[in-house]
Formats: C-alpha cells, sequence, structure tokens
C-alpha cells in the first residue's frame, strides 16, 4: 500500500462558506493531496461559561461543518480527492441513519469515503441529543458491527444490547459492501475493537518513537490474534507544522513510513502537547502552509512507500 498524505479542512479558522471550502479543498486537490480530513461536533457551549477547573467542554465558538453534509458539497466538485471524517462521534447518533448517510455518500462520492469514529468526550453534545454518554463505549462498539450488516447485506436481522432489526436494510449499499471504519481513540477497548473489525486506527497521542511503535505492535498482534491479516488494519497519524523545519518534517515522515503508517494527515489547527498548530488563521496562510509541506516530502522515498498524487 502507498502511503497518502492528507490535509485538514480548518473552517475554524479561514470561514465555513461554500467558496472558500470550495476553493481550498480544489487547491489541496490541485498540489497532490490524497485526502481532506474534517472534524464533527454538533453542540458546544458559550466559551465564557466555560471554566478552567470545571469538566471539559467543547466550545460552540468554532464552526463545524456535518461531515456527511461537507463532503458531499465537496465530492461534486472535485475529482479524486478522498475524504476522511477525523472522527465522527458516533455513539451520538442513530446507527442505522450513520450507515445510510455513509452509503449514500459512497454512491455519490464514487467511494471516496473513509469513515472515521469515536466515542466523544463532550458530554454536552450527548445531553443535547438524547443519548446516554456513559455507555458510548459498548453502543460505538455495537454500531460498527450494526453499521457493517447494513453496508454488506441487502436484508438484515440483528438483535443486540443496543439495536435490533428484523429482515430491513438500506439502499444504496457501497458496492464494495463495506465503508471503511477507522477508530480514533487510545484507550485499551480502542485497540480490540480495531482489531476484531475496523479498517483502520488514527492515533494523535505519540510523536515518533518506542511508545508509538509498541502500541502499532499491540494492534497487529491483536488483529492476528483476532483472525485477521494485520495488513489490512491501516495506521493514519496526524503530524503538524507549527514548529520544526522542512529537515524535521522530512524525518518524522521518515520514521512514520519506516513504521508501517500507511495514510499521513498534516494538521494546520490541532494542538495537543505532541502537536503545534501554525502561526497564520487567514486561508492565504493555511494555503501556504500546506504548500510548503507538499514541496518538503513530496520526494521521499516512492519505491515501496509513496508520497504521491497517486491512489491505491
Amino acid at each position: 500500500m502507498a502511503m497518502q498524505l492528507g490535509a485538514s479542512l480548518p473552517i475554524g479558522d479561514f470561514g465555513a462558506g461554500p467558496a472558500i471550502v470550495r476553493d481550498y479543498a480544489q487547491a489541496a486537490e490541485g498540489l497532490g493531496y490524497d485526502f481532506l480530513c474534517a472534524p464533527d461536533h454538533v453542540l458546544g457551549v458559550d466559551p465564557a461559561k466555560i471554566s478552567a477547573g470545571g469538566p471539559r467542554m467543547g466550545s460552540n465558538a468554532t464552526a463545524y461543518h456535518d461531515p456527511f453534509v461537507l463532503f458531499g458539497y465537496l465530492s461534486g466538485l472535485t475529482k479524486k480527492i478522498e475524504f476522511v471524517a477525523g472522527v465522527l462521534i458516533l455513539a451520538q447518533r442513530q446507527a442505522a441513519l450513520v450507515a445510510k448517510q455513509a452509503a449514500c455518500l459512497d454512491e455519490l462520492s464514487g467511494s471516496r469515503f473513509r469513515l472515521g469514529v469515536c466515542v466523544g468526550w463532550n458530554e454536552i453534545e450527548f445531553q443535547g441529543l438524547g443519548y446516554d454518554f456513559h455507555t458510548r463505549g459498548k453502543r460505538s462498539a455495537e454500531q460498527v458491527r450494526f453499521m457493517q450488516e447494513l453496508w454488506a447485506k441487502p436484508s438484515v436481522t440483528f438483535k443486540g444490547e443496543f439495536h435490533e432489526l428484523t429482515d430491513g436494510g438500506i439502499n444504496p449499499r457501497p458496492k464494495s459492501g463495506k465503508v471503511p471504519v477507522w477508530f480514533g481513540g487510545h484507550a485499551e477497548a480502542t485497540f480490540k475493537r480495531i482489531a476484531k473489525y475496523g479498517d483502520g486506527f488514527m492515533p494523535n497521542r505519540w510523536p515518533p518513537g518506542d511508545e508509538a511503535l509498541a502500541v502499532f505492535e499491540k494492534i497487529r498482534r491483536l488483529t492476528k490474534e483476532a483472525g485477521r491479516n494485520p495488513s489490512d488494519v491501516g495506521l493514519d497519524v496526524w503530524v503538524s507544522m507549527g514548529k520544526g523545519t522542512e529537515d524535521d518534517w522530512r524525518k518524522e515522515i521518515a520514521f512514520w513510513k519506516k513504521a508501517g503508517v500507511t495514510h499521513i494527515t498534516l494538521h494546520t489547527t490541532f494542538t495537543n502537547p505532541i502537536h503545534t498548530r501554525i502561526a497564520g488563521k487567514t486561508y492565504d496562510d493555511h494555503l501556504k502552509a500546506i504548500t510548503r509541506y507538499r514541496n518538503a516530502v513530496k520526494d521521499l522515498d516512492r519505491k515501496s512507500t509513496r508520497l504521491n498524487s497517486s491512489h491505491t
């Protein structure tokens, strides 16, 4: 599998309007990026109501497009760039509806969609959408299995703890019989779900180093123990460019390539202990950043793991 390079869609910085989102997507495609990644949040709270010592809550000051609406729009304005929900908070949604939306997007985009999912952390969203925050992990796991049945079969009978269906199905269904499901999150339970029925893992916690390698090896071992081929499970690692030089970025890519990473997502706004966002927030700031990064890494070893504009 050739390594693919993607970019985040920083609409929280430069705006959520149709023209600017279209222009950025088309520019990224023209630069040779393989995919675009967008996050998901339905609800947030007034940032003035968030206290430093209180529970972790998301703000409604930042714009987030619904991924299905966003990618449905962009799929008609692009030719080959792929789309990634990074990541959809699955447990606060109806699984059959998500399966239907993902199948429709797969059909209309020409199978250019990966569905990243996670359990979520912002309890206010679950409150507003009417779902139990405390059962989100096991409900999400069952949702994935239910959706995979709906994508694979025209008629499904399913009975689980949270979902029940007798001889029902969706139409359209993906021509391949599946929509790729990639898991975000860093818990042991997530690793086991990836191994059993995931198509990939989307971590953002570990820098290049032994800890990341140990986690990747654990997922491969669990996948093999689950009776699956570890090479069928991809790895999508986030990188940032708010600090460092072109040489630093190239070394990071080289490390991930050697580690067997299949996808790299350049995130220009994400910040945590190992990621630093770019300084600017305008459209031009972000476009210059992804252009600079692309130029810095595009010539890296194309023999086995390639960073170019071709698709696997």
